[in-house]
């Protein structure tokens, strides 16, 4: 079993989606650990530094020690960021955790055979995004010591804020950052 489990998300904004996420990691591993990154294939709609600050926000609201935010470790590279967990925690054994969203793109990921070798990747499903076998077959193909975790992650997207406002997909707790901000098109009214 992993000492660590690591989560990095574009977080563009995070949703109740990586709030259970989280919350759900925390009943399966001693630590997490997560960071808002820039994925090489997205366009993102906020800088790093605001998406950082927002998944701030949410780990203060889900208040458990055993969950850090760890920003040092962002990097748009899976391979850079284990790297630098390694050298922050030697000798720890770290899961790197994805949802089931990603799981078919990670045998493009730079030097995807590498990093697998150094730590168990966790597959957490999602509502609407179902895991296919050719996906598990390709990541066990390349080595990968997989887990498919058995939490319960709600169908939410940050797509669907940013492109159809669906405010209900946020925590609440980021509404006042996100309204301070005018972000994801929360605004205060004018007077």
């Amino acid at each position: 079993m992993a000492d660590i489990a690591l989560f990095g998300t574009s977080a563009d904004p995070p949703t109740r989606g990586h709030q259970a996420l989280l919350t759900g990691l925390l009943e399966h591993y001693p630590r997490v650990a997560t960071w808002a990154s820039d994925n090489p294939m997205k366009q993102h709609a906020a800088d790093l530094s605001m998406r950082r600050d927002l998944l701030q926000a949410l780990v203060q609201h889900i208040a458990d020690p055993r969950l850090e935010l760890a920003q040092e470790l962002s990097s748009p590279y899976a391979i850079t960021s284990l790297e630098r967990a390694r050298n922050r925690w030697p000798g720890q054994r770290f899961c790197f955790v994805v949802g089931s969203d990603l799981a078919a793109q990670i045998p493009s990921w730079k030097n995807s055979r590498d990093w697998l070798s150094h730590c168990d990747l966790g597959i957490v499903p999602r509502d609407g995004w179902p895991l296919a076998d050719s996906a598990l077959n390709a990541l066990n193909a390349l080595g990968a010591r997989l887990q498919v975790l058995p939490l319960s992650i709600p169908g939410t997207a940050s797509s669907k804020v940013r492109q159809a406002g669906e405010r209900d997909q946020v925590p609440e707790s980021l509404t006042p950052l996100l309204l301070k901000h005018n972000l994801y098109g929360y605004s205060l009214p004018t007077a």
